[in-house]
This record gives C-alpha cells, sequence and structure tokens, in this order.
C-alpha cells in the first residue's frame, strides 16, 4: 500500500449523512482574511517580485505592509457595508506591530484564528516540543488580547508537522483549517482523539491563485461567483462549505477590491438561503452534532 499520513478515513461525498445547517440551510459560506506580519529581510516571504528582490527588501515589504495599514480597513469596511461575517487569519506578532489593526478587528466583532506568530515562520522542521512551545505562545498571545484563546488554528504558509493535530490538542484547539480535502467538515485522527478540519480552499484564495497562477482581479472574482452557483446547485444533493481566502495586502488593493466586492455581492444577495459565518460557527455546530462529520 501507498505510504498515508492516516490522518482521515476515506468517505465518498455521496454516502454520507443529510443534514441541513442552522436556519434550513444547505450552504454555508465563511470569509476569512489573513492579516499577517513579517521580519524585514529574514525569514519565509510572500513575493512579488520573485528573484528580483534584493536582501533589503523595501519592494516586498512596503507591498505587505500596505495591507496592514490600508487594505484590512478597507476589506474590513466592504465586509461591514455586505452585512457578512469576517474571520481573522491573525499573526500573534501583529499585537506589537499594528495594535490599532487588532483593535478594529476586535471593534467589529471578527473571529480570530490564530495564524501563527508571524509569516517569516515556518512550522516545518520543528520538534513536537518547539512546536508546543510556539503554538503555545502564539494561543498565550491572542488570549491576553481577546480575553479568550482561540478555537481555530491555520498554520502559516500551511505548513505542518507530523505531530501537529496533536499539537494543537494539547494547546486546546477544536479546529484546524490547514486542510483542503472536502466541501464538508471532516474528523482527523490523532494519539489522543479527533481534531475537526474545516474547509479551506486553496482555490478560491487570492495568494495561491492571484500571485501564484498569475489570475487577474476579474478573473479571481469570476471563480468566486462561479464556486458559490456551483456549490449552491451541488447543496441540493449534499450540504457543503464554500469560503473565500483573501490577504490584505493583496484583496486590498483597490482594483481587486472592486473586483471582489461584485463576487461577494453575488453571494449576500442570497443570505436568505445561506448559513453565513465563521469557521468557528461551523465547528460549533459540528461540535452539537458530531456525527454530521466523516
Amino acid at each position: 500500500m501507498l505510504r498515508s499520513h492516516a490522518r482521515y478515513a476515506e468517505s465518498p461525498i455521496a454516502s454520507r449523512p443529510d443534514f441541513s445547517w442552522p436556519g434550513g440551510a444547505r450552504l454555508a459560506v465563511y470569509v476569512a482574511l489573513g492579516v499577517e506580519a513579517y521580519a524585514f529581510g529574514e525569514g519565509m516571504t510572500e513575493n512579488l517580485v520573485p528573484g528580483a528582490a534584493p536582501a533589503h527588501d523595501v519592494l516586498n515589504a512596503s507591498w505587505r505592509d500596505y495591507g496592514n495599514r490600508v487594505g484590512a480597513w478597507r476589506l474590513m469596511d466592504m465586509m461591514a457595508e455586505l452585512g457578512l461575517p469576517l474571520t481573522i487569519l491573525l499573526n500573534s506578532a501583529l499585537y506589537q506591530e499594528c495594535p490599532a489593526l487588532c483593535a478594529g478587528f476586535r471593534a467589529r466583532g471578527c473571529e480570530i484564528v490564530a495564524h501563527g506568530r508571524s509569516n517569516s515562520d515556518t512550522m516545518a522542521g520543528m520538534s513536537q516540543a518547539e512546536e508546543r512551545d510556539y503554538i503555545a505562545g502564539v494561543t498565550a498571545a491572542i488570549a491576553r488580547a481577546e480575553g479568550a484563546p482561540p478555537r481555530g488554528w491555520a498554520s502559516p504558509w500551511i505548513a505542518e508537522t507530523p505531530t501537529t493535530p496533536e499539537s494543537l490538542q494539547a494547546n486546546g484547539y477544536s479546529y484546524v483549517l490547514d486542510w483542503c480535502m472536502d466541501d464538508q467538515p471532516a474528523w482527523l485522527k490523532t494519539a489522543h482523539g479527533r481534531l475537526l478540519a474545516v474547509p479551506y480552499s486553496q482555490e478560491i484564495n487570492d495568494s495561491s491563485t492571484i500571485i501564484g497562477r498569475m489570475a487577474s482581479a476579474a478573473e479571481f472574482a469570476d471563480m468566486i461567483v462561479d464556486q458559490f452557483d456551483q456549490l449552491l446547485a451541488d447543496s441540493a444533493q449534499q450540504p457543503v462549505v464554500m469560503n473565500v481566502i483573501l490577504h490584505s495586502f493583496i484583496s486590498g488593493q483597490p482594483f481587486r477590491r472592486r473586483q471582489i466586492a461584485r463576487a461577494l455581492r453575488h453571494i449576500a444577495a442570497h443570505r436568505e438561503h445561506l448559513f453565513c459565518t465563521t469557521p468557528g460557527g461551523i465547528a460549533a455546530f459540528i461540535a452539537a452534532n458530531p456525527g454530521f462529520a466523516v
């Protein structure tokens, strides 16, 4: 047999239990905004011009800072105007780097999902002890600022070690956004029971699509609309989850915001038939109905 991570069982979607989301909805939708901090000139980097930036990298550093100074604020306003909940995938270093921005998320009632300390970091290659200490530090920083620890985790660069689910459980997490194998929540097997994987898209994701695949803003907006329309149709057969993953320095650019607003208006126009929520809302529903996830 092929080597496997053995974290989840094979489960064809056509053979699963049927259910509906709160309010009788068949399609759950959440929008998550990655808001990130980077060390200057060291560690991992989201690179606008790969191979062209010098060690003293003002190009990429200032491009990313645009997201925290301008883009995230504009996107928060856009989501409020649309009446859609917003989830923040937060690097905990932002509490020191951008305290006013973090206060803005809090004032707007955004769900905070832990996203590591910085996106200059990666957990890949950490020992289990190092990883647990790293997650514990991030968790404590968010708990101090928000008054309660986060329930959800998204690894920087979606990079896990073989023991990340166990390390998350040891730090009190109930769900993770690293896994993209399904349109429904799924249980991950761990050494200490199970951990919920809430669907997270690597396709309807501005980083992988716009920066990685060089799609235009209009193409990305069309992808959001097409994904929504198809999943809404699919939901007649099985309840499903749609998510839109944005980053403040990418989708916060004015010309992209205009196109993304067009796509999200299309979704918001159907709100009466949707479970417009956060990943924490999805996780809470499954926690109350654990048999609805496989």
